[in-house]
């Protein structure tokens, strides 16, 4: 892991104290006097990407700690999304080649039949009480039951806001976990969060949960001695979430599937509905099957100031649910109409967070719209739906790489400098011919010399 740092800058190389209390610059030159003496142009790569706009750049600075600079993706646009009778562009923050080109290429060819149908189906999100309890499982039932209403109250100041606006705790449940870890228990609690993520709501009730939870347990006698007591180990929101479960579907007749002269819709129907069952029963190939369709669902995370690691996590655990990991859409035939469609947990806000600071989030909520939390979950689904569809289309027709090498052929381009005219002539080229890093780079030598 050391092959790229030099024997001397090794030995230099020593832990800092009261890093955190300097400032950006003086982070910068250590950085460069540490690890980058052998790039000259690191203080200035880093600089470069600071926003000229002090309050803005202040603003980003303060997302994170030790910042020194800005990490930039690119914001696409995603236009002719029909969904639910309504016309909307997506934006989409993504590195990735050809994913919003894709994705724009599924949405007009569903708009022409009948567009994307989206709703929530449930908005439940979930936060536990882990705790150890060595004692009798009747009194502990007993306790819960005579807390439970004390749980309650104690968190009124903190669910005050949320209730108003039709929120709230629905349920908390005490859960009996022994059998899979010795002395297990937890708090299992419901939350609505409305528009809002909710992590820190839920993670503050959970809080004082655990407050209340040890507290009337150290009152009774029978639980407060070391053999017996009650030990809450943590408290945390679950990112995991199977019941905040958003659909998002198309569907069209047979015949009007395939766009391609030499394919029938039949077989074109015959060969995705294969595609998709292959993903279905192949771990090995739903796993990339279902990053496709994460390539669409988190750009649109991200261009929205959501949580795409959290979202990532609970889609993939809801995928091996049932014991193997399998694909998130789902296909048939039903009397002439070709239906396509997938379930997946969202958990997201438009409020909160990112959302009310991040200049570029706001705008892109004003792009889709404004939309309400469950909104935004349906365009997020349907963005997901599309990237798939769109994939599993070429994978079956054209193959995969016809759409990324041309934006691959790009990247090389402008990795090797090459000017406007360089690209236009090789661009021509390669319509013809294999696109190879060094394909690419002996035609550009060749033009050059």
């Amino acid at each position: 892991m050391y092959l790229w740092i030099s024997e001397t800058q090794r030995e230099m190389t020593k832990p800092v104290s009261g890093f955190s209390r300097l400032t950006k610059n003086e982070k910068i030159e250590w950085l460069a006097e540490n690890y980058l003496s052998n790039n000259e142009n690191a203080v200035s790569i880093l600089k470069q990407y600071w926003n000229e706009d002090e309050k803005l750049q202040k603003l980003h600075d303060e997302f994170i700690e030790n910042t020194v600079s800005n990490f930039y993706l690119p914001l696409g646009l995603a236009p002719n999304f029909k969904i639910n009778g309504r016309y909307l562009t997506l934006p989409m923050a993504i590195e990735e080649s050809s994913v919003v080109a894709a994705a724009s290429k599924a949405a007009k060819f569903w708009s022409e039949r009948g567009g994307f149908k989206a709703s929530v189906i449930n908005n439940r999100k979930i936060g536990q009480v882990h705790f150890i309890f060595n004692g009798k499982k009747e009194k502990l039932k007993d306790l819960f039951k005579d807390i439970e209403p004390k749980l309650r109250e104690a968190v009124k100041p903190i669910t005050h806001n949320m209730e108003k606006r039709g929120g709230g705790i629905l349920d908390i449940e005490l859960i009996d976990k022994t059998s899979l870890l010795k002395n297990y228990y937890q708090l299992f609690v419901n939350f609505d969060t409305r528009d809002s993520m909710g992590a820190n709501f839920i993670n503050s009730c959970l809080e004082k949960f655990a407050e209340v939870l040890q507290e009337e347990a150290q009152k009774r006698s029978d639980f407060n001695n070391t053999e017996k007591g009650l030990n809450v180990i943590m408290s945390i929101l679950s990112n995991y979430v199977p019941e905040c479960l958003v659909r998002a579907e198309v569907s069209c007749p047979v015949s009007e599937l395939s766009e391609d002269p030499n394919m029938s819709g039949e077989e074109f129907a015959e060969k995705f509905i294969q595609a998709v069952r292959i993903a279905e029963i192949e771990p090995y190939r739903a796993v990339t099957h279902n990053k496709g369709i994460m390539n669409g669902i988190d750009a649109v995370v991200m261009a929205t100031g959501n949580d795409f690691r959290a979202v990532e996590a609970g889609i993939h655990a809801f995928a091996a649910k049932d014991g193997k990991y399998t694909s998130l859409t789902h296909d048939k035939i039903e009397e002439g109409l070709f239906k396509f469609w997938m379930e997946i947990p969202l958990a997201l806000g438009t409020v909160g967070g990112l959302t009310g600071l991040h200049p570029l989030v706001k705008l892109a909520l004003d792009i889709l719209q404004k939309p309400s939390a469950s909104e935004l979950m349906e365009i997020t689904a349907v963005a997901g739906l599309a990237q798939n569809f769109a994939a599993l289309r070429s994978l079956i027709t054209t193959g995969i790489q016809q759409g990324h090498m041309k934006m691959h052929l790009m990247n090389l381009l402008n990795q090797h400098n090459a000017t406007e005219a360089e690209k236009e002539e090789l661009t021509e080229f390669f319509v013809h011919h294999t696109i190879t890093h060094s394909s690419v780079l002996e035609q550009l030598e060749k033009l050059r010399s």
